[in-house]
């Protein structure tokens, strides 16, 4: 599929190609599967893309069961806990839900293979159908060479009071304008375009990279799901995210301080956004700078090649671990079964 087309190795989806290769080379690697605390399979559910390069979620599922089907009949690890001790990584809009639009997301439901497996996904909201308990929420996918190959020099003098790049409306998927990223991005739009203190827009400039080390505040709101690859841009490039995304859950709790780092603002308050930020004490803004400095924050929002301590990927290896040791109620008794096959929509169960 990457051969096919390699602008999968790029877009915010790739941790699933990444996580894959990191995993092929890693010491925590065992060939003997008695040995194994965790059985992984690959599967490339974002690799589909249209010519614009956006991943088309239809034909996921299919693709995700041909592979569970796969596994399953070739051997006998998933079979003994019925995926409880398997992993994968979904990082599309609404996870194992597959599709992008949450109200479609939320009408399919996570795969129902996946429903004792673990997932490493991307989208993460409180009491969502989504988001199953025991999840591990990671950052999207940004090239750490690309953003590397931009930086300023530190002493650069952050010139911009708030900075955003991006839509704020999907005319093409939502005409009416009132479903996408539930409003408030239509509603930053609306109330401060014409705010000298807020530089936004939907260009996206050569120098958006730099611009982002050169602002304050870096607006991180949902679109068609909570999450964007902005919170990595913000955290790496030392912008304080302003995160407008109800409920969200973030990736790597234990490790980045987002109450510390960040903004919250509700998003039915973003009107209000102009004297809330401009409310923030200077101490307070110093103190969150400083705490963004840090470079193993950074790191952790990474998947840098080849992998280094304290990345993305040992982030997720924690996760892992600490779901151990598997509790015996995960394995099956003999002819127990714990999975329905043919549940789920029509559409899913053809043969990929």
């Amino acid at each position: 599929m990457v051969a096919k087309d390699s602008r999968c190795l790029s877009h915010m989806f790739a941790a699933e190609i990444f996580m894959h290769r990191f995993l092929l080379s890693s010491a925590i690697r065992t060939m003997n599967p008695e040995e194994a605390d965790w059985f992984y399979t690959p599967v490339y559910t974002t690799c589909d893309l249209t010519p614009w390069g956006h991943p088309l979620p239809f034909k996921s599922p299919r693709i995700m069961r041909s592979a569970v089907q796969f596994i399953s009949s070739h051997w006998p690890y998933w079979n003994r806990t019925a995926g409880a001790d398997h992993f994968f990584v979904v990082p599309h809009d609404f996870g194992a839900c597959f599709h992008y639009q949450e109200e479609k997301a939320i009408e399919r439901g996570i795969l129902p293979l996946l429903r004792r497996a673990t997932l490493v996904q991307t989208f993460g909201q409180k009491d969502h159908v989504c988001l199953k308990e025991g999840s591990i929420n990671i950052p999207p996918y940004a090239p750490p060479q690309k953003m590397k190959t931009h930086l300023v020099p530190p002493e650069t003098p952050r010139s911009i009071f708030v900075y955003f790049r991006g839509l704020f409306y999907d005319t093409a998927n939502d005409p009416e304008g009132g479903y996408y990223a539930r409003g408030a991005r239509a509603s930053v739009w609306e109330n401060f375009k014409n705010n000298p203190l807020f530089d936004i827009s939907t260009d996206h400039p050569p120098t958006y990279y730099e611009d982002m080390q050169r602002a304050i505040f870096c607006l991180c709101p949902l679109g068609w799901a909570p999450w964007s690859p902005r919170l990595v841009e913000a955290v790496v490039f030392g912008c304080i995210p302003v995160i407008i995304a109800d409920d969200i859950v973030l990736p790597f709790a234990d490790a980045i301080p987002w109450d510390e780092i960040g903004v919250f603002v509700a998003e039915d308050d973003v009107p209000k956004l102009d004297t809330i930020l401009t409310s923030i004490p200077m101490e307070v803004i110093l103190r969150k700078q400083r705490l963004l400095a840090n470079p193993s924050m950074k790191q952790a929002m990474l998947f840098p090649q080849p992998a280094q301590p304290g990345d993305a990927f040992h982030q997720i290896l924690n996760g892992l671990a600490r779901k151990l040791p598997h509790s015996k109620s995960v394995y099956l008794t003999p002819g127990q079964k714990a999975l329905n096959w043919t549940q789920g929509p029509k559409g899913d169960l053809k043969p990929w």
